[in-house]
């Protein structure tokens, strides 16, 4: 070849070589105006390693249950839902699976379920698994508040109260460690943390923004005080451990200034009923199991600046069709029926909390 000639065909070459360069860096500048980025690069999650723990239960893969951004919600407010005893009319799980897929759909901050099963259901520990998984299941963070249909009645093969056995076994499966259920998990603390009070893992608190959650365990049935029972060691015991906790929680939300606690619980520890019942036991007045902590309730939440809101589940008579909060100062009263609602925390509204549905009584 001719040295003319050779020349000529490098110098095409070079020029093939710059056109496609330039055609690269066009896609590439395309690309990214179209918003095609690896999903590294757009922070997003890394998805989760296929290998799990062999004891833990294989679930369906679920959306990421991370609280959207909502153009209704004002900065710093939030949502959570509540899921009311799903079993008072029965034992259909097919209620507590509707309740699920309702309280859920809005993909809230987490979701709170009190009681797991009807009294009329056996206290059997594959009971006790099958709505644990279905619990673990859901899309967001679910904490499981404890009613007293799940263990109070319940009775050993010679018809005697097997009750304690029965908690313990619950709080062995559903309050193992220190987080919520679900796919996308809280973290909490428990009380079972101190050493004093290690069996009392279902009381447990958590903090979204200036707001404190916390569960207790006040089952619906007079708190579980037993008049035949003697000494009631284990409604002693945990009225003990409540006290406590009651003290830790308020002391947490005034040293952080929270604008706000709220606590979960089967019963009623009845503020807003006229003091009927008596401290002491007589022949000719029922003993109140709520007496003490309602006292206790009702003095913290005077020295405390905040809204504290009760949340309980507990069958009342004449209950409005739709939930609403009635407020006595600063203390909000929200009782629920077998079903599910969503509260909305504005922290800058009057009240703080607000129920979706009719308007609620303001203070």
């Amino acid at each position: 070849m001719r040295p003319a000639a050779h020349a000529a065909t490098g110098a095409a070459r070079r020029r093939s070589r710059v056109r496609l360069v330039r055609t690269g860096l066009a896609l590439s500048l395309t690309a990214c105006a179209l918003g095609f980025v690896p999903a590294h690069a757009q922070g997003q999650p890394e998805p989760r390693p296929a290998s799990a723990s062999a004891s833990e239960p294989k679930l369906e893969a679920k959306p990421e249950s991370k609280l959207p951004a909502r153009s209704d919600l004002a900065a710093g407010s939030f949502r959570f839902g509540v899921i009311g005893h799903s079993f008072k009319t029965g034992a259909d799980e097919t209620v507590l699976k509707r309740a699920i897929a309702g309280a859920t759909q809005g993909r809230p901050a987490f979701v709170v379920a009190t009681g797991v099963k009807a009294e009329s259901e056996p206290c059997s520990d594959k009971l006790y698994a099958s709505r644990y998984a279905l619990l673990d299941a859901s899309s967001v963070p679910m904490v499981v508040s404890l009613a007293g249909s799940d263990w109070s009645a319940c009775l050993n093969s010679a018809g005697r109260s097997n009750a304690i056995d029965r908690l313990n076994r619950l709080r062995e499966l559903f309050y193992r460690d220190s987080e919520t259920l679900g796919a996308k998990r809280l973290p909490v603390t428990r009380l079972s943390g101190s050493a004093k009070f290690r069996s009392y893992a279902e009381n447990a608190h958590w903090q979204v923004g200036k707001v404190l959650f916390a569960t207790i365990n006040l089952p619906a049935n007079n708190n579980h005080y037993r008049a035949e029972a003697g000494r009631n060691s284990e409604y002693e015991d945990r009225l003990v451990a409540n006290r406590a906790w009651l003290h830790r929680l308020f002391t947490l939300a005034v040293r952080q200034k929270m604008e706000g606690l709220v606590l979960f619980s089967d019963g009623d520890v009845g503020l807003e009923t006229e003091p009927g019942f008596s401290l002491l036991p007589r022949f000719e007045t029922k003993r109140d199991g709520f007496a003490e902590p309602r006292k206790q309730i009702k003095t913290l939440a005077a020295k405390f600046r905040g809204k504290v809101l009760l949340v309980d589940t507990q069958i009342v008579e004449a209950a409005a069709k739709e939930p609403s909060i009635h407020w006595q100062d600063n203390v909000g009263h929200l009782n629920l029926a077998a079903d599910w609602t969503e509260v909305r925390v504005a922290p800058a509204s009057a009240t703080l909390f607000a129920v979706r549905g009719p308007a609620d009584t303001v203070p």
